[in-house]
């Protein structure tokens, strides 16, 4: 993690003088925030609802909790289920601001990074639009079969109606329990999620649940895969001097996973989420060995075609537990039943 992110991280998971002297900023957030909610409860700004379930993946909490795994294996479950399902998501960090299908051959600076990681990790098709609901509609246009969409993160995003919220937490929990800036929240959680107009999950992606909610486990895969579609045992791996990168919400937690697999890692490089590799080169010496995450490597595998060094991205394998899946179908199952 940067150093910016090591104070906040620091900053909100205690109330200290820092968190304290941010606390006025907080209560004003606080106050536009539910401003800007009653708006649509009232019915002040629309609200639009689809034709089919949605479900939305997010966290209140700033920074990464693991939402984008968890979307591509509730995708992977449901289709596994026989349902059609669709994905749509902002698709933070790209550029542009037209709706549009993320395929395979998408530019990721056009898709964003998490949506072309969902693209090539599931079967379901994938839009993206700064406005969720452009995308549900253009998904629904060309794939009119679709029983259930889903979407990564926008719990804050009102104007999209949906019928679950999953909200996600990592061994962080709720920091502090302060609003931005003085504390990690982007609203508050014990009025607000947990007894929201909808239902609602709870999943912890960390080790230490805080609270009530459903489990998963989360450990890096055996193998690390190149950018021919090749695969290398992380035990062959041992014992070399290797890069490690992450432009990830979480850095540590690649760097430490890695760590804990017995590998010896020379240099670690941390990076801001969604990082734009283009305009950047990494500061490695030519034919590293370097180690990256998926989410990294749908943009690092595109750039490094010169070879100037040995990438490998280490998949994660992640799976909520099946009470949770469980739970999903269970409150989707009536809404299936009716009738359009």
């Amino acid at each position: 993690m940067t150093g910016k992110g090591n104070w906040l991280a620091r900053t909100w998971q205690q109330r200290g003088l820092a968190a304290c002297l941010l606390w006025p900023l907080s209560i004003l957030y606080g106050l536009v925030s539910s401003f800007h909610r009653g708006l649509y409860r009232f019915g002040v700004l629309k609200t639009e609802r689809c034709a089919v379930p949605v479900i939305v993946i997010g966290n209140i909490v700033a920074g990464g909790a693991g939402k984008t795994p968890l979307v591509i294996a509730l995708a992977k479950h449901l289709h596994a289920q026989g349902l059609q399902v669709g994905v749509v998501s902002r698709g933070y960090g790209r550029h542009g601001t037209n709706c549009l299908e993320v395929l395979g051959n998408t530019p990721v600076s056009a898709s964003g990074d998490e949506p072309a990681l969902i693209l090539k990790a599931q079967p379901a098709p994938v839009f993206v639009a700064p406005e969720r609901m452009d995308a549900v509609n253009a998904l629904l246009a060309k794939y009119p079969t679709t029983q259930v969409i889903i979407s990564d993160d926008g719990l804050q995003h009102h104007s999209m109606a949906r019928d679950i919220e999953v909200t996600v937490f990592d061994d962080r929990g709720v920091g502090n329990g302060w609003l931005l800036p003085a504390g990690p929240l982007r609203e508050r959680w014990t009025n607000q999620r947990k007894h929201g107009l909808v239902p609602g999950l709870v999943l912890h992606t960390g080790q230490s649940p805080a609270f009530e909610g459903f489990t998963s486990t989360r450990r890096l895969a055996d193998h690390a895969l190149n950018g021919a579609n090749g695969q290398v045992t992380l035990s062959s791996l041992k014992g070399q001097e290797l890069t490690a990168v992450a432009g990830i919400a979480n850095p540590d937690a690649f760097f430490d996973m890695l760590k804990a697999r017995g590998l010896q890692l020379k240099q670690t490089i941390s990076l801001p989420d969604h990082f734009d590799f283009s305009h950047h080169a990494l500061p490695v010496q030519a034919g590293a060995i370097v180690l990256c995450t998926e989410k990294d490597a749908v943009k690092l595998f595109r750039l490094n075609s010169s070879s100037a060094f040995r990438l490998l991205a280490v998949p994660l394998e992640f799976a909520p537990e099946p009470a949770f899946l469980k739970a999903v179908e269970d409150l989707l199952a009536p809404m299936l039943q009716q009738p359009p």
